[in-house]
């Protein structure tokens, strides 16, 4: 009888120390944990540190905090003066909002990626060549302030630019 209860003791407990470790979590100090409740968001952000969830009810998701720099492929574009020209940049942004990075848009890297890219040939389109090789800085500026308003939960914190005149064929 006592070797019953003490087997019983031991298979609780050890139960019990399984699930104790399937809800333990880490978030590291450059993340936030977003946790997600039967599919619903459950409160904010979790702070960098130990934290606990339910498990087989609550789902974490990790959103890098730092700042991230982002390539943005070479695009080619016709300036207003009609010459054809390759402009490669990088953008710097960091997600200051982790719930909703994670809400809002489905893939938050490749929405900055593709609305960088859409902007950079807007850019492109509305200045001269002489404009592009001599105000790389304005060309920075007006690229940071179309991604912007657009990125939602991202802040774009920079951009850097290189432009060359492509020969025609």
């Amino acid at each position: 009888m006592v070797q019953e209860l003490l087997v019983a003791g031991v298979a609780t407990v050890s139960a019990g120390l399984v699930y104790v470790m399937s809800a333990a979590r880490v978030v590291k100090q450059y993340e936030r944990g977003v946790v997600f409740r039967l599919g619903r968001l459950s409160g904010g952000a979790r702070a960098p540190g130990f934290t606990m969830i339910v498990p087989g009810v609550d789902r974490m998701r990790k959103v890098n905090m730092q700042i991230v720099t982002l390539p943005v492929p070479a695009q080619e574009g016709i300036t207003r003066d009609n010459v054809t020209v390759r402009v490669d940049a990088v953008v710097y942004f960091k997600v200051v909002d982790a719930a909703n990075a994670i809400i809002q848009v489905e893939d938050y890297r490749f929405a900055v990626s593709q609305m960088a890219q859409t902007s950079l040939r807007s850019i492109i389109g509305k200045s001269d060549l002489d404009d592009l090789l001599s105000n790389r800085e304005k060309l920075n500026q007006g690229l940071e302030l179309m991604i912007r308003p657009s990125a939602g939960a991202c802040t774009s914190t920079g951009s850097r630019s290189r432009t060359c005149p492509c020969p025609r064929p």
